[in-house]
């Protein structure tokens, strides 16, 4: 069949409308699972084009048809933003299937924590069972069940148990931070840490600054949470401290939230020179810095810490056993001021009737006690510098590089091959039952497509690798 050129205008034009329509449904499905909310700027006409691999053109005429419909606006020299019009009641789970939603914050934790155990998880950001202190947890059951009887009926008390919070102030007090267990407050886990704290100290429009990239449930939460979120350029030693500075000065956070030991997803580790500015500028302006350091324990050797160097003014510290211990037995912390703590207190009462379960409470701080930990700890350190250095080496000999290397820990931040794209790469993977975490559900300014992050741990089955090298031919 002959197209004439009419013909042929016409078919450029409708497949030129179609894939405008599919790039506004992307970002209208990006605003309806919180993965923007108002305020956010949308990436810029020619990284969203590369992205979406399109023309710019189609990407304008989306970003226009968009702001025709006040969904976006435009600022003069800025680009264009979410508007508050833009926003429908929350619902964060409208999609059943993985091709069906955006690859967001949340896409990697559904996909990582709702999959089939054989499936492969490199994205995920746990230890495999077997790496696990099994032994130790069973024996602390067995003593708990054999304990008082009120251990395994009454609620926990306000605070979380006591005996615990004692262990964890004597471990702070090894690394030069002094304080009372009162200081202490127990919580179901880190992630109802930072729940805790954004409900106490944030509002809604507020602004609060991550790291680009950051934990990626960071964003999910404070999304959430209908919180602004700004991004501050991380490097291999810390937050970018010039743009941290710029942004505090002109966006006037209430909270920075941050992994000082061992980033989340990096693996990049505090200088000392770049925690020095980040508490005097937090000083200065009176921003509240949260330190997360899930990842403290398996540092070979201890990095800055913001809590010990500064004190715990401007600095909460937050942490969780859930890396090290179980995932399954769940509970958190957070230490701070005391006028802090209180009226997290009273959150947590309000949200949870008391702090975590007794039972979960006295299992970690028997464990933690138990002489087995250290050794397990120990033997922990010892594997993953040999997963590390095997991992690294097979991924280089797919063009895949790592960032930076880390010193300790299970994360590697790669940048994949010039041209590829992670997220495309994640989802042709699900099809080999495999799991990525593509850079972009890590990155605020959605600039992080050539890169993915990968836990050594879960990369043992050659399956891994034979896989992404299909991808990347």
């Amino acid at each position: 069949m002959v197209v004439r050129p009419i013909q042929f205008l016409r078919l450029a034009v409708e497949h030129h409308q179609t894939r405008t329509s599919a790039i506004m449904e992307t970002i209208r499905q990006r605003i309806a699972t919180r993965a923007l909310v108002p305020g956010d700027r949308l990436p810029s006409i020619r990284q969203f084009a590369k992205t979406m691999q399109a023309s710019p053109s189609t990407i304008v005429q989306a970003y226009d048809r968009l702001a025709a419909e006040g969904v976006i606006a435009p600022r003069q020299g800025s680009g264009f933003y979410v508007t508050g019009r833009a926003l429908p009641p929350l619902s964060l789970a409208d999609a059943n299937t993985p091709a069906a939603r955006a690859v967001d914050p949340f896409w990697v934790s559904r996909q990582s924590l709702d999959s089939d155990p054989a499936v492969l998880k490199p994205g995920c950001g746990w230890l495999p069972t077997d790496w696990m202190p099994d032994e130790a947890l069973r024996k602390a059951f067995r003593a708990v069940a054999r304990g008082k009887g009120n251990i395994l009926s009454d609620y926990g008390s306000t605070r979380g148990a006591l005996r615990l919070r004692r262990l964890l102030t004597s471990q702070f007090s090894e690394e030069g931070l002094d304080i009372s267990p009162d200081q202490v407050l127990l919580t179901g886990s880190g992630t109802q840490a930072v729940d805790l704290i954004c409900r106490l100290l944030v509002r809604r429009g507020d602004t609060v600054l991550v790291d680009d990239p950051c934990y990626f449930n960071f964003q999910a939460l404070l999304k959430a949470h209908e919180i602004r979120i700004v991004g501050v350029p991380y490097t291999a030693t810390g937050p970018d401290t010039e743009a941290f500075e710029r942004i505090v000065l002109q966006e006037k956070p209430r909270l920075y939230i941050t992994n000082s030991a061992l980033h989340n997803p990096t693996g990049a580790t505090l200088s000392p020179q770049t925690a020095f500015r980040l508490l005097s500028t937090a000083a200065a302006s009176g921003v509240l810095i949260v330190e997360d350091d899930i990842f403290a324990e398996f540092e070979t050797a201890p990095s800055p810490r913001l809590a010990v160097m500064e004190g715990l003014e401007h600095v909460i510290r937050i942490g969780s056993f859930s890396k090290t211990l179980s995932a399954s037995v769940r509970c958190g912390y957070i230490a701070a001021r005391k006028d802090l703590i209180e009226g997290l207190i009273d959150l947590q009462v309000a949200t949870s009737f008391g702090g975590p379960s007794p039972v979960i409470t006295e299992v970690i701080a028997d464990v933690l006690e138990g002489g087995s930990y250290r050794k397990h700890m120990l033997e922990i350190k010892r594997r993953l510098e040999k997963s590390r250095k095997t991992v690294i080496r097979k991924l280089e000999t797919l063009g895949i590089s790592p960032w930076t290397v880390p010193k300790a820990g299970f994360y590697v931040w790669c940048r994949l091959p010039d041209g590829q794209d992670s997220t495309d790469i994640a989802l042709r993977s699900m099809a080999d039952k495999i799991i990525h975490a593509p850079g972009n559900v890590f990155s605020v300014s959605q600039s992080a497509s050539p890169f993915m992050r990968f836990n050594v741990t879960q990369c043992e089955d050659e399956r891994v690798f034979r896989s992404l090298e299909m991808m990347l031919a």
